[in-house]
């Protein structure tokens, strides 16, 4: 349940428009990333990388390199015998490639230089043979018999098949009056951060200590990859999060470069810098895998939901990365959203060789989505059915258990839709505006936080660690990892809610692990839930401790004590009551500097009672939920997908911060524009044909439409003030919106991302 905060004045930080406490410093440049972190004893750290996409390693003589004046270390795949991986199951992965190259760009060994332009000679030096094999850029080859297998212990070159069944599904489909069959395609998109990758890393021989400074989304788990590999204690490595100019999924596991600069490092016996480019960024991490689904739809004649089937085979790349997770994921998030009373779903994951595919915004959702809802809009057509009152008619109650065991206790879509069909007059024209301009509709969801961690150790999800001394101000320990995303504002504005202070006597140290308490990262969106609660638990024992202390101070009962703007007092006394600062000095009487924590676990109330073979990857303690209208314009000539208007309501739970929760969203809903519209990771014989961003079409903001947002609020009685999440809930409704509005505007059903003016004019002369 969540922690309740009797005696604390609502209103006063949470719930309030708060600009990013870091904010400042990032637009007037004072940020430190990782690439400005420099000083004169900084080496260059540059890596060489395969000029094939398969094939054996034959000869590497990394000897002429060696002897090059101004080099200070080379190391190849011989420096570690230790794979890594983000998951304990499929580590397959090692920092530098050992006797076999999988993809156009795997590293192959690695330098430290005085300089960028000997590191550049050193690579040009070393001697590299490789005996070519098969390459396949396509999952049907790779899976076809007799390929050659990129990992010797994955048959048929498959990362991972998922079969189950939950409801009865034949007698889903007998009872249906429209079955309805359909595939679908989805193109790999990629994160297209800001910042590119950067990692620092230094080695002590003296104290053979390792400090590194990287742009991660997960410190702890680059954390133990690094202890890992480099076969270290755990104590002996030191990890810190600068500022990072976004991650998206790009940074949610160990990247071989910060592994590299760590043992480069320790080769070096010193400091080494890895700045990667735009390109080598690209290559480090694909983003959302290619995608292909076919669905099968069972619905009653008055547009009820009887069955599903589905097939979804994702091409994941040359090595194992999130795609065990993803392909489940994938499946997941067929439940939670609407009532699905039976469903059956096949994935499959297929190695090829191409950069591992990895997490990215809307993880596991936004594909399935996509083909989801577009089936909604076609079977409301065939059906006659309006296809807002058609997901009307298979929302949720709750409480409720899902089909695949999931409990759920809030659950705002149907709020969200009755908001946007109002906002985007629906009702006068179901969407059709004339003059190939039209309106499309769509819904998606997203867990809030995954209760089951990748690396189980029995430690709590989340720990915050308070600080209070005789300044009287309040510094926040913090392992989470602010990514832009404004965790580090929402735990401050959490602690001065349940304190009963003001924002201003607020501080957060956030990400370093000689200081910060461990946190496991900033993905699926668990950090509002997991460290806003443990944040609340914190607080309320500093809270409780400085309750005593006033009411010690004024002869009363603590539980009489209440906080109006930073004034202790009786609760209805006239009494002028204790200065905040007056009852931190009572506090410390005796104790000194004063400390608390806060943990949180997931709750056991949030899994029900069906139980199947990876059932633990997908639900969650929450859900967040959206709809949006899109409204679009396609040019009759080019076919190209003018987005005019977007009209978008989610259901947060709770916006601890309405500001950033508004920004969350329309970032989401931008990326899920860029899917629909334009982004598209292209190979051209295993190169990427787009590895700068003017190639790769992200929007600008000349192609970004007015994006309205409405926030619903439904007070999750699990999260903390009832908030769930906010960042990744939207992204999933964009495409098939935009799909659903192409229809009713040029009459062409899109399948495919991203619906391009090339993929539209080709689906017009068909």
């Amino acid at each position: 349940m969540m922690i309740k905060t009797a005696g604390t004045a609502s209103g006063r930080a949470v719930g309030a428009r708060v600009p990013l406490i870091d904010g400042v410093e990032k637009v007037t440049g004072k940020a430190d990333y990782t690439a400005d972190i420099l000083s004169v004893d900084t080496l260059v750290g540059r890596v060489l990388r395969s000029p094939v996409s398969h094939g054996e390693i034959v000869r590497l003589d990394t000897t002429t390199a060696e002897a090059l004046p101004g080099v200070v270390a080379v190391i190849t795949g011989d420096v570690t015998s230790q794979s890594f991986g983000i998951l304990p199951i499929s580590q397959n992965e090692f920092p530098l490639a050992r006797g076999k190259v999988r993809f156009k760009g795997d590293a192959v060994a690695a330098v430290a230089a005085i300089d960028d332009a000997t590191a550049e000679r050193a690579l040009d030096l070393i001697e590299l043979e490789i005996n070519e094999l098969p390459a396949y850029f396509d999952p049907e080859e790779s899976r076809a018999a007799g390929a050659t297998l990129l990992h010797d212990d994955r048959a048929g070159n498959l990362e991972r098949e998922v079969h189950y069944a939950l409801g009865d599904v034949d007698g889903g489909f007998a009872a249906a009056d429209l079955v309805h069959e359909d595939s679908f395609h989805c193109a790999e998109v990629t994160h297209v951060q800001m910042e590119p990758n950067a990692t620092l890393a230094e080695f002590d021989p003296n104290s053979e200590r390792l400090t590194v400074h990287s742009c991660t989304q997960v410190p702890y788990y680059l954390h133990r990859s690094l202890a890992q590999v480099m076969e270290m204690d755990q104590a002996q490595i030191r990890v810190v999060k600068p500022f990072i100019g976004g991650g998206f999924g790009a940074r949610t596991d160990a990247l071989n470069h910060e592994l590299i600069a760590g043992l480069l490092a320790r080769a070096a016996g010193g400091k080494v810098l890895f700045k990667l480019t735009r390109e080598e960024t690209y290559l480090t991490r694909g983003g959302r895998p290619e995608t292909w689904i076919r669905l099968k739809v069972g619905m009653t004649k008055d547009g009820k939901l009887t069955a599903c089937e589905c097939e979804a085979v994702q091409k994941g790349g040359a090595y194992a990365c999130y795609g065990v997770i993803t392909i489940l994921y994938n499946g997941a998030f067929l439940n939670s959203i609407y009532d699905l009373p039976a469903l059956k779903y096949d994935g499959f994951r297929v190695y090829t060789n191409t950069p591992a595919c990895t997490a990215m915004r809307g993880h596991g959702a936004v594909n399935i989505r996509f083909a989801f809802e577009s089936m909604m809009d076609m079977m409301a057509e065939k059906l006659d059915i309006d296809i807002f009152q058609l997901r009307r008619r298979n929302l949720l109650s709750m409480p409720t258990e899902t089909l695949n065991g999931v409990k759920l206790h809030s659950y705002g879509l149907p709020q969200c839709l009755d908001w946007v069909e109002e906002a985007s007059g629906w009702k006068g024209h179901q969407g059709r505006l004339g003059d190939n301009r039209a309106i499309g509709v769509a819904c998606s969801h997203y867990i809030s936080g995954a209760p089951k961690p990748v690396h189980w150790t029995g430690e709590p999800h989340a720990t915050i660690n308070l600080k209070l001394d005789f300044d009287a101000s309040i510094t926040i320990f913090t392992g989470a990892a602010d990514i832009g995303q404004g965790s580090s504002t929402m735990l401050a504005q959490t602690v001065a809610e349940v304190v009963g202070t003001k924002m201003g006597r607020i501080r957060v140290i956030a990400n370093d692990s000689a200081i910060t308490p461990k946190d496991n990262g900033s993905y699926s969106s668990r950090v509002t839930f997991m460290c806003g609660n443990a944040a609340i638990e914190a607080a309320t024992e500093m809270k409780d401790i400085l309750m005593r202390a006033a009411a010690e101070k004024l002869e009363a009962n603590p539980q009489d004590i209440e906080i109006v703007d930073e004034v202790f007092r009786v609760a209805g006394d006239q009494d002028t009551g204790l200065p905040f600062k007056q009852v931190v000095e009572l506090a410390l009487v005796e104790s000194g500097t004063i400390t608390t924590k806060g943990n949180f676990s997931a709750p056991e109330s949030y899994q029900g009672t069906v139980k199947f073979r990876g059932a633990a990857v997908g639900p969650s303690m929450a859900y967040s939920y959206a709809a949006a209208a899109v409204e679009i314009s396609v040019d009759d000539i080019t076919s190209r997908v003018n987005v005019e208007r977007i009209w978008v309501a989610m259901d947060c739970g709770f916006a601890i911060n309405p500001l950033s929760v508004e920004g969350q969203i329309q970032g989401a809903v931008w990326m899920g524009l860029g899917q629909a519209i334009s982004e598209e990771v292209m190979f051209a014989k295993g190169l990427p044909v787009h590895a700068n961003i003017l190639d790769y079409r992200v929007p600008t903001i000349k192609d970004t439409p007015p994006i309205e947002v409405k926030i619903i609020e439904t007070i999750d009685p699990n999260g903390p003030f009832g908030a769930k999440e906010a960042s990744e809930g939207a992204i999933a409704c964009v495409a098939p919106a935009v799909a659903s509005a192409v229809y009713r505007a040029i009459g062409l059903r899109m399948k495919e991302t991203p619906m391009t003016p090339d993929r539209i004019l080709a689906a017009r002369d068909k």
